[in-house]
């Protein structure tokens, strides 16, 4: 019976361990494009929302560029790179939205000032579904994040 129940409670710690481990919605692995005033970059991170409920980035806002925007690059038929703005993003309840070079990511139109590799902003996420979320993003290079060779692309 003390086996028993050794086995039973290790078994117990080994399932909780494994569940997820998190609250709300959070963002990680995040980082930014360095760029120049008037120009724009980009800003990238994970998104995972532990919520029951299906949850949507609907925009974002920062003191560092004139606009900030949500946006996709995709390969066209053509075999042209673009880029279009995105009015929303879902994130379905207990998944994960990935921002990266080549696909869903936050543009910044119109940067206030330059922006180099070392400086910090801070970004706040807009979503339905739960509230704002603030985050202060590093600037770093492209090449040490496994850019995706397409320097300037987002």
């Amino acid at each position: 019976m003390k086996r028993f129940l050794v086995i039973l409670l290790a078994g117990m710690l080994l399932l909780s361990a494994c569940g997820p481990k998190g609250e709300g919605v959070q963002a990680g692995n995040f980082w930014m494009r360095s760029g120049l005033k008037d120009g724009n970059s980009a800003t990238y991170m994970m998104l995972t929302n532990f919520t029951d409920s299906d949850v949507a980035l609907l925009g974002a806002s920062s003191d560092v560029a004139a606009a900030v925007e949500i946006h996709l690059s995709s390969v066209g038929a053509d075999g042209t790179m673009k880029m279009e703005k995105q009015d929303s993003v879902g994130i379905p309840a207990g998944a994960v939205l990935e921002l990266k070079p080549g696909s869903y990511h936050i543009m910044f139109i119109g940067l206030t000032k330059d922006l180099a590799v070392g400086d910090e902003i801070t970004l706040t996420l807009h979503f339905d579904g739960y509230d704002d979320l603030t985050l202060t993003v590093p600037v770093k290079d492209a090449a040490d994040m496994g850019g995706s060779g397409m320097e300037g692309m987002p």
